[in-house]
Formats: C-alpha cells, sequence, structure tokens
C-alpha cells in the first residue's frame, strides 16, 4: 500500500502527464496541473521544486523502468540463445511502454528536442540502452547465432520499431485502425519481431513463443 505522501505525487505526475500531451511542456502551468491534480500549487514545489523538476521526474521515471525491462534479456545471456535474450528484453520494452503508454509518448516526444535535459538524457540512459542492445546483438554476433552486419544501425532498426507504436499511436489508430495499448495488438506485433530478428538477424530460423502469445 502507498503512502499519501507518494498517492499525491503519482497524482501529480499523471496531471501532468495529461495536461504536457495535449498542452505541450510550455503550454502548460503548474497552476493547470495543480487544478487537474486537485492538489494545492505549493505541493508541486514541494515535491519536485518547479515544473522542470516535474519533467525531470517523468524523464527518470520512464527511462529507469524502461532500461530495467531490457535489463532481463541481458541477464540471461550466459543462459540462452541471444535471440531469445533480445527478444524478451524488446518484448519486455514493449510491454512497459504499453502499460505507460502516455507516458511513453510524452517522453518520446520530448526526447525529439534539443535541450539540456534531453542532452543529460541521451548520455546517461539512452548511452545505457544502446550499450545493452549493444550486448545482446554482440553475443549473438560471436556465437554465430547472428549475421554478421553493422551493429549501429540493427540498434537504430530496433529502437525504432520499438518505441514508433507508443510515440504514433494516432497514426496508428486512424491510417492502421490498430490500438497500440490493446494487448491484441502487442501481441502480433511481437511476433511481427520475431519474424523480422530471424529473417534479418539469425543464422538459422527459431521458433520462440513470447509470454504475450503464450
Amino acid at each position: 500500500m502507498i503512502s499519501e505522501k507518494e498517492s499525491t505525487k503519482l497524482k501529480i505526475m499523471d496531471a501532468a502527464i495529461s495536461l504536457f500531451n495535449v498542452q505541450g511542456f510550455s503550454g502548460t502551468s503548474v497552476r493547470m496541473i495543480a487544478d487537474r491534480a486537485n492538489v494545492n500549487v505549493a505541493l508541486i514545489s514541494y515535491y519536485f521544486g518547479n515544473k522542470k523538476g516535474l519533467l525531470e521526474e517523468l524523464m527518470a521515471t520512464f527511462f529507469e523502468g524502461f532500461i530495467s525491462a531490457l535489463d532481463e534479456g541481458v541477464q540471461y545471456l550466459n543462459k540462452r540463445p541471444s535471440r531469445d535474450c533480445l527478444l524478451i528484453a524488446l518484448e519486455n520494452a514493449l510491454v512497459y511502454q504499453q502499460e505507460n503508454h502516455h507516458l511513453a509518448r510524452f517522453v518520446h516526444r520530448e526526447i525529439t528536442l534539443d535541450t539540456m535535459l534531453v542532452r543529460e538524457v541521451m548520455s546517461t540512459y539512452m548511452m545505457k540502452e544502446k550499450h545493452m542492445y549493444y550486448q545482446m546483438i554482440k553475443n549473438g554476433m560471436d556465437c554465430q547465432e547472428f549475421k554478421r552486419q553493422p551493429i549501429d544501425f540493427i540498434i537504430i532498426q530496433l529502437r525504432g520499431m520499438l518505441i514508433m507504436p507508443f510515440l504514433h499511436p494516432q497514426y496508428i489508430r486512424e491510417v492502421h485502425h490498430l490500438i497500440p495499448h490493446e494487448r491484441y495488438f502487442l501481441k502480433h506485433y511481437i511476433s511481427y519481431l520475431a519474424m523480422w530478428m530471424d529473417s534479418y538477424l539469425s543464422q538459422k530460423p527459431n521458433l520462440f513463443v513470447t509470454k504475450a502469445s503464450g
């Protein structure tokens, strides 16, 4: 059971995510966030310092969870084939984004901007994310599971497929008539990623039953 203090912080963060997605960070005031969360404005200063502090908290919260989701695949590297490890990591990251799709959309949009905060995120969380993909892909190549090819380009492709449904959910809904935050979408999208890996990365096709499709 979470404390009253933690509950209030979460209410403020949820209100901020909702408003930032609609109004943008610059177009949202601290007063608007307080009104949406039904709290006193002073509490935002108490918990986060200011609106920028709230933004930093949202970014850190998202990436801590995102990196943790990927890490399970890395932890299996000495126990399971690299392909399985990579697919576990991708599936975990997709599930995490689906469970936090409003926050995921906001963060993915925010990191397209060139700000000091985004540069800090790039140099910490996103470099760590890249390193985790690199470990799994390089291990697969060294074990001759994966075809040898430029790892940086593989990571760029993988990351694009991983975040696109949550960065552009409206496009997917309106043009493709799919709902990224529904379980049905995730089940079939993960199956597609497995097929992509088999055709593009693997030396030999492999059958992998994902948690989402089981």
